[in-house]
This record gives structure tokens, C-alpha cells and sequence, in this order.
């Protein structure tokens, strides 16, 4: 609260309270406002220190109630009590609180602090692994990256005791035997609240139990906890809701994730964006837009990104011997179909997509873009397919516009492209193995194996090419976004343009969890951790931060790299010329692409799609119906959009080549 002067009761005000059925253990424990009138007081028990601001305020209620700040029906144990309050029948009591300004609290059984608390700083999560061993401490500015770190990296124990102090010092020093209920808060019709610290603006309705949490609501981003909601052991960030039933046990809800519908979730960290309704989430660590919708649906044990589980989908974390201490990873974009199921230990590649029963403990890791097909037990794969897909476009373009994060102060770095140095690597590495095999077992071979899945040889040599083509089409992209808006008179001219800014970027990337980067990045970061030159958790933040602001920058240091080896140039001589052609060979590649996307957007709109259209009426009507409810194809957003994606690629290749045949030896 801010700090304010205040006076003791005049004679005259403890005798009016007295008369409105107020009792104080002490009188001369309450201190008030200069302001303060004993007018809308009745009925309060008073109890240690007491800090009351005044009541001038009216509240307009839904249905057009009014009613006006004041006290009424509560019993009040060391609490401060901000201007404007309205705060009214309180079952069994108030203790150990400051309360901010303009807060509506109404038919609420306790809001207590029992002891000296850390709000659900600190609290142990055993993510991935339910017996322990990759538990990570959660914290009011944890972010997906550190917590991704802290629950992986358990080979570096150092970095691991270093990130568990440095959050111990940031819960004690946050930690406080009095909690704080902050401005603008309605709590209503809700049960026990227990060593809870509520931010600013944040709405808790209907609510059963809360204890011992964080919820870091605040003006620009609140927070929403809704009907029969319970929470233990957890910290909910800002722009979250929380609401229908949900049940977390040590959590950590990231910023603008909605949770309802009577989820569960036990011993999770959800990060950015995560939606998670009517399923149940066990150990899970769900990185920024993992969704999740369906009644029928078990997360457990895995890790996730920019993921949507159809209904049904299971995993198995332990094979009847151990214990449930097995563990799987999804990779950024996976997705799993209705009915799937696998078996843990696994890793599926990025932006593949499972279907089907698989129980062979896969690696698809460096196969991205695939599909996992279950056919009588066994796991057919076939890579790269997925680059064609409409939907993996269109979730593409979706997540950075449901972002919906509204905080200042973002927790989460969030890198949406779909190709990256993480991707293309795992297809350049991809492409080779495939290579490979086609060449050990032979061209003719009907079926290859490759890490307990089988590879049918047209999806083999589709998976090649698909993989050529997503290659092609984004080092292009680097390469003419190196040189775009720049005029060049000289091949010297473009050779020096071409020349990275920073050596940072060479090497191998990783996926931390949403932020894509550079190892030897996330290598310097650990290293300063292990060494102790950063120790506070701001300043971690603050390094994600800065890797991902240079991430183009890293980009293009990476691709120089790769356009040498792939394509056999040397940038240091390159011409004109050859510009020239690596742009006819990137035109082609992004047109490929953005045609086979089109055709299979075109599958969305055929005869068998408009199946239960036009009930009870004539072809004719099932055509009008459709069209009707889903329009047609030519005039489709997305469609047009790809259509546009096209011309607009075209005409990029067009200006860089016109401008390339100006250059002069």
C-alpha cells in the first residue's frame, strides 16, 4: 500500500462504532485516514493492527446495484484496509492482509495468512518425471526457457544447484508473513484463501480454495479465477484464467493461458498461451501454445510447444517394471490425431503429426515435417510431408495472432518461424540419412527401416525432394533478405553486404522451449549461471531476451555458412550471376511449395468434404449449403492468401534479379 499519514480514533468515532456493533480487542491499534468517517462501518470485529483508509465510493454492480465502500459483517486481524473498499460478509475472517485501494470483497469464508509464506515461490514441480529428479522451482518471473533448462540440463548438477539458489533467494526474499490483496481486486462468493498474494485488477468468483499461490494479476493483464476452482502450491501469471471446475497441484500457469472446463493438472508447467480444457495433464512440461480441448485426453510426462492434441490422445510413462520414470518429447509444432497413443521413451520431430498406436520408442527427431502412421503395430513414417500441408501453414499463421499477452513485461520469448536454423538443420541431417539409406539398402527396396519405424520407398524419395525443397526455399529467403533495399553497383559491393555481422550463429541450435538460438548462445548463458556472474533471475530474463532481439542477426551467420556447403559456392567470389540463379532455384522452391499448399487447401472444398450438407435436399442445395457455411475456395482467406504469398514472391525474385543484372564486373 502507499504510504499515507495517519491518525488514532477520536473519542467520539470509537463511541459510534460501538453503537454500529463494532468490537476492537484494542482501540488504540487502529489507525485511520484524516478522512475517515465512521459511517459505513457496522458490524466488525477488530483484532491486532488495524489500518483503515476512507469510504467515499460507490459501486455500480451488474443488474444496477449499488452498493458503498465500507465495512460490514468481518472480522479484521492485522489488516490494512485501502481507500474505497467495499468488503462485506466474511464467514470467518480476514488476517494478516493488506488490502489495496477500490478492492469488492463479498461472501468470502477467510483470506488468512497462516505463517510466514513465499506464495508459491520455490514450490518443487516434478515435471517429466513424477518420482523427482528433474523438479523445477517455480517463481513469479519464470520463464519457459529457464524452466526448460532447469528440468533438461541435469547433466551440468552445477547449473542446477546455481538456478535452485538463485530462486530460493528470490522466494525468502519475497516471502512475508503478511499477504497482499492489491488495488482494483474483486473477490466474490469464494471459499478459503490461504497464503495467497493477489496483483492488481485480478477477478476471483465462485472460487473453492486457493493456498499458498501467486496470482500476478495486474491492470494491463488481469487475471480470472472462476467457479468451483481449486489451486494448491502454484503461481498464476498475468492474463491467465483460470476457471469451470479446474484442478492444479503445483503449477506454474504461464501468461494469457486459459485453463477450464474442469481441467487437471498436477506437478505442470504451462507456459505462453497454453489452453487446457476438460482433459488431464500429469508431469507435463507445455511450452508456449500447447492446446489441449478434449474430455478424453491425457498429457503425461512429455514435453510440448505450438502443439494440439486431438481427443483421446494418451502417453504411457512406465512399462510396469519401475515406476512411472519414462519420458517423451514432442517437438515445436507436433501434433497428435484423435485416438494416438505412444508409448515413452520417444522424440518426434517438429511440425509432424502422430495417428495411430505406437509402442517402439521412435526417434524422429531428425526427420521434421513427418507423419507417424500406425499400420498392425507398426510405425510408418513418412518425412517431410507435412511442409505441403495447408494446416501446418495455416497454425503458422495463427499463433502470432492469438497471442494474447498484454503484460509489459513479457516472460516468454517466442520465435514463430516455422523455418529456422533449429528446422533446417534437422532436414539438412534428415535429407542425409535418407540419402543414405536409399543407398545402403538400395533404390529398389520396397521398405526401409529407420529408428523402429518403416519408410515405404515413394514416401523415402518424397521425403528427399520435399526436404530439398524446404532447404532451398529458406536459404533463399536468408539470402535475399541479406540483400534486399540495397543497390549494388559491383559484385565487390555484394560480396561485402553478404559478409555476416557477428561470428555468433555458426554451429548447431536449439529450441529452448519457444526461443530458437544458437548453442553456443544457451552454452555462454549456462556457463555465466555455473560461474556465478548471474545471480539474479532478471538478469537470466534479460540474456533470453537479448539472444532472441539477435536472432536474424544470428540467422544469417549460420545461413552464409550453409549456402556454401549446400549449394558448393564460395560468397567470398560469388557473382551476380550466381545470385541470379540461387534466386531462380529459391523461386522455384517457394512457388513449389505455396502451389502443392493450394492443392491440398483444394481437398477442403471437394464432393466428399460437402458430405452432410443440404440435410434432406437436392446436389444442388449440398453445393448452395456449403457454400453458404464455409464459402468457396477462390475467395477463402487463407487461400488468397497463399495466392498472394505467391505473387508477391514472385515479384520479389523478379526486383532482386533485375537488380542483380545492373551490377557491372
Amino acid at each position: 500500500m502507499e504510504k499515507k499519514s495517519y491518525r488514532k480514533l477520536r473519542r467520539e468515532e470509537i463511541d459510534k462504532l460501538v453503537a454500529q456493533l463494532c468490537l476492537a480487542d484494542d482501540w488504540a491499534k487502529i489507525d485511520v485516514d484524516d478522512g475517515f468517517s465512521t459511517e459505513y462501518i457496522r458490524d466488525v470485529r477488530f483484532s491486532g493492527t488495524i489500518k483503515l483508509g476512507i469510504f467515499e465510493k460507490t459501486f455500480l454492480l451488474p443488474g444496477g446495484v449499488t452498493k458503498h465502500s465500507g465495512l460490514s459483517h468481518v472480522t479484521l486481524c492485522h489488516v490494512a484496509v485501502g481507500d474505497n473498499c467495499c468488503i462485506e460478509n466474511i464467514q470467518n475472517y480476514i488476517a494478516n492482509y493488506e488490502i489495496g485501494e477500490d478492492s469488492f470483497i463479498e461472501n468470502v469464508d477467510e483470506i488468512v495468512v497462516t505463517e510466514k509464506s513465499r506464495f508459491g515461490n520455490g514450490v518443487a514441480v516434478s515435471v517429466l518425471n513424477e518420482n523427482g529428479g528433474r523438479e523445477v522451482l517455480i517463481n513469479d518471473k519464470l520463464s519457459a526457457h529457464l524452466a526448460y533448462i532447469a528440468a533438461l540440463y541435469r547433466h551440468y548438477p552445477n547449473l542446477i544447484d546455481k538456478i535452485n539458489a538463485i530462486t530460493e533467494h528470490y522466494a525468502e526474499k519475497h516471502a512475508s508473513e503478511i499477504g497482499t490483496i492489491g488495488k482494483n481486486v474483486t473477490i466474490l462468493n469464494t471459499g478459503s484463501i490461504k497464503n495467497v498474494r493477489v496483483g492488481d485488477c485480478a477477478r476471483i468468483e465462485g472460487t473453492c480454495r486457493l493456498m499458498n499461490g501467486s496470482v500476478n494479476s495486474n491492470a494491463d493483464a488481469p487475471v480470472l479465477i472462476g467457479y468451483n476452482v481449486v489451486c494448491e502450491d502454484f503461481i498464476i501469471s498475468s492474463g491467465s484464467s483460470v476457471t469451470d471446475g479446474t484442478m492444479i497441484t503445483r503449477c506454474f500457469i504461464g501468461q494469457a493461458c486459459k485453463l477450464g472446463h474442469t481441467y487437471s493438472a498436477s506437478d505442470s508447467l504451462f507456459f505462453s498461451n497454453c489452453q487446457g480444457e476438460n482433459g488431464e495433464a500429469c508431469a507435463i512440461f507445455a511450452g508456449p501454445y500447447t492446446v489441449t480441448h478434449h474430455k478424453s485426453t491425457l498429457l503425461i510426462a512429455g514435453v510440448f510447444s505450438f502443439m494440439n492434441a486431438g481427443s483421446g490422445s494418451n502417453q504411457s510413462n512406465h512399462m510396469y517394471k519401475l515406476g512411472p520414470i519414462h519420458q517423451g518429447t514432442l517437438e515445436r509444432g507436433a501434433k497428435t490425431a484423435s485416438d494416438s497413443y505412444i508409448l515413452w521413451p520417444s522424440r518426434v520431430g517438429a511440425f509432424s503429426l502422430v495417428m495411430g498406436r505406437h509402442v517402439t520408442h521412435s526417434d524422429t527427431s531428425n526427420l521434421p515435417f513427418s507423419y507417424l502412421i500406425e499400420d498392425h503395430n507398426t510405425t510408418y513414417l513418412v518425412p517431410g510431408v507435412n511442409l505441403r500441408s495447408v494446416g501446418t501453414m495455416r497454425d503458422n499463421a495463427k499463433w502470432p495472432k492469438r497471442d494474447g499477452r498484454k503484460d509489459k513485461n513479457l516472460l516468454d520469448c517466442i520465435n514463430y518461424n516455422l523455418l529456422s536454423p533449429y528446422t533446417i538443420q534437422k532436414m539438412l541431417k534428415g535429407r542425409e540419412r535418407l540419402l543414405e539409406l536409399q543407398h545402403s539398402s538400395g533404390e529398389l527396396s520396397d521398405i526401409y527401416s529407420f529408428q523402429s519405424t518403416k519408410i515405404r520407398n515413394s514416401s523415402l524419395r518424397n521425403g528427399i525432394r520435399m526436404y530439398e525443397t524446404g532447404i532451398c526455399k529458406f536459404l533463399g529467403n536468408s539470402l535475399i533478405k541479406r540483400l534486399e533495399k540495397t543497390p549494388f553497383q559491383s559484385n565487390a559491393e555484394i560480396r561485402a553486404r553478404l559478409v555476416p555481422d557477428t561470428e555468433i550463429g555458426t554451429g548447431e541450435w536449439v529450441d529452448i522451449s519457444g526461443l530458437i538460438a544458437p548453442k553456443s548462445e544457451v552454452d555462454k548463458l549456462i556457463e555465466d549461471i555455473g560461474a556465478g556472474h548471474i545471480c539474479k533471475l532478471k538478469e537470466i530474463n534479460a540474456r533470453f531476451a537479448d539472444i532472441h532481439a539477435h536472432y536474424y542477426t544470428y540467422e544469417w551467420t549460420w545461413a552464409y555458412e550453409e549456402i556454401q556447403n549446400y549449394f558448393g559456392l564460395d560468397l567470398r567470389t560469388i557473382t551476380a550471376e550466381q545470385i541470379i540463379n540461387l534466386v531462380e532455384r529459391w523461386r522455384i522452391a517457394v512457388v513449389g511449395l505455396d502451389q502443392m499448399v493450394y492443392e491440398d487447401a483444394k481437398k477442403e472444398f471437394s464432393l466428399a468434404s460437402r458430405t452432410g450438407f443440404g440435410a434432406d435436399g437436392t446436389r444442388r442445395d449440398k453445393e448452395e449449403d456449403f457454400e453458404r457455411v464455409r464459402g468457396d475456395f477462390e475467395s477463402n482467406p487463407f487461400v488468397m492468401s497463399v495466392l498472394s504469398h505467391i505473387n508477391t514472391k514472385s515479384a520479389l525474385g523478379d526486383e532482386i534479379v533485375a537488380r542483380m543484372k545492373k551490377v557491372k564486373e
